[in-house]
């Protein structure tokens, strides 16, 4: 569809949850060419809170969404990310699929086997590649400024900050996992994204379940109500190392909770120059060295200014189904991404390095689970954490 010939690009909103009216609000402010036009989630009162505050249908049957629209953006847990991609790949609609791609790699190859053959654009939520100070060292790596970029220490560290033990987010069979497919799928697609998309070797990895599992866990920052230890069965902090080809190389730190302070801070290392930036406050610096005159230092920061990731990443949705083009974000790279997280959770399992596999499409043909009646299959959890 070209915006302005057969009208606004009708989106509708599959997981009505707190993210959903994240995605809703800056849909609402993406201009006379899109229009919301509805949402879907099996949970009653969140369809209910949802129309009534957007004034849109809002159904319990993504199939009566699917009718209405041309495009969807699918928030719902990890789990049923499968179910609703490929039915909407196989209607023809454009589909922006919140990471992680899915809850496990079986899973996330279905859904790329369908993305491949299908027409619409399909794009994954890494909204963290919009970040201003991210498009800034891409933008400079592109144009050679750094040499050759050969590392980067990806750090995606909270100090307090486990989502409600019992929600969606705490619960293996709904989620794939705790904070690495949570955090860490962001760290690791900002770091590969940095490096190029090299393809991965291998990984070593550990998972650890410190805090979660606490009966006595301070919750000083939390969303949502706590069911207890009992209804956390996830990882809550991860510590990897990823060799990829070239010899490019990636350190990783995720957690939901540590005992140290927080820490949101990517270096970026290249022959010719280095930039550290920080995920939350957008702060840049860039370092390098000089031998013109006396050897010296040079130590440059960059304002890089703030906004709106999700705003931006839904406007680049946008601008590719108008152009027929790619988006960037592509099922490939998630695919990527997905195989590296499997790669880990097995080297933390084994307490061994792991090759990864090439980028086969090959899997299970099953399709998932059907939609789980009890409200699981949308997301029905109003406070789910939007830095997620």
């Amino acid at each position: 569809m070209t915006p302005g010939e057969s009208g606004p690009i009708r989106t509708g909103l599959v997981g009505l949850g707190n993210i959903g009216h994240h995605h809703a609000d800056r849909l609402i402010e993406q201009g006379a060419d899109v229009r919301l036009a509805g949402g879907m989630d099996v949970a009653a009162e969140t369809r209910e809170r949802f129309a009534e505050t957007y004034d849109v249908a809002a159904y319990d049957d993504h199939r009566d969404l699917y009718d209405a629209v041309d495009a969807v953006i699918i928030t719902t847990p990890n789990r049923f990310h499968e179910e609703y991609a490929v039915d909407a790949f196989e209607r023809g609609l454009h589909v922006l699929l919140e990471k992680p791609l899915a809850h496990s790699l079986e899973s996330a190859r279905r859904i790329a086997v369908a993305a491949d053959d299908a027409d619409g654009v399909c794009m994954v939520g890494f909204d963290k590649r919009f970040l201003n100070a991210v498009r800034l060292v891409r933008d400079r790596i592109e144009r050679g400024e750094f040499g050759e970029v050969t590392h980067v220490e990806a750090n995606y560290v909270r100090r307090r900050g486990v989502p409600s033990r019992g929600s969606w987010f705490t619960r293996r069979e709904i989620s794939g996992g705790g904070a690495l497919i949570d955090l860490g799928v962001h760290a690791l697609d900002l770091s590969m994204y940095l490096l190029g998309y090299p393809d991965p070797v291998d990984v070593s990895g550990v998972t650890r379940s410190e805090f979660g599992s606490r009966e006595e866990y301070a919750y000083l920052e939390m969303w949502g109500d706590d069911r207890g230890a009992d209804a956390f069965d996830v990882d809550d902090s991860a510590s990897a190392f990823v060799r990829c080809a070239d010899d490019r190389t990636i350190s990783l730190e995720v957690a939901w909770a540590t005992n140290r302070p927080a820490t949101h801070e990517f270096v970026v290392r290249g022959t010719e120059a280095a930039a550290r930036f920080d995920l939350l406050t957008n702060e840049l610096s860039v370092h390098t060295a000089s031998a013109d005159g006396p050897d010296h230092l040079i130590d440059t920061s960059i304002d890089a200014g703030e906004n709106d990731t999700h705003a931006d990443e839904q406007a680049a949705f946008f601008e590719a189904i108008a152009a027929g083009g790619e988006a960037g974000g592509s099922v490939a790279d998630a695919l990527t991404v997905q195989r590296i997280v499997d790669g880990i959770y097995r080297s933390s399992e084994t307490g061994r390095t792991v090759r990864l596999d090439g980028p086969t499409l090959e899997c299970d043909p099953e399709r998932a689970p059907e939609i789980d009646p009890d409200g699981a299959g949308a997301d029905s959890e109003p406070e789910a954490e939007l830095d997620s």
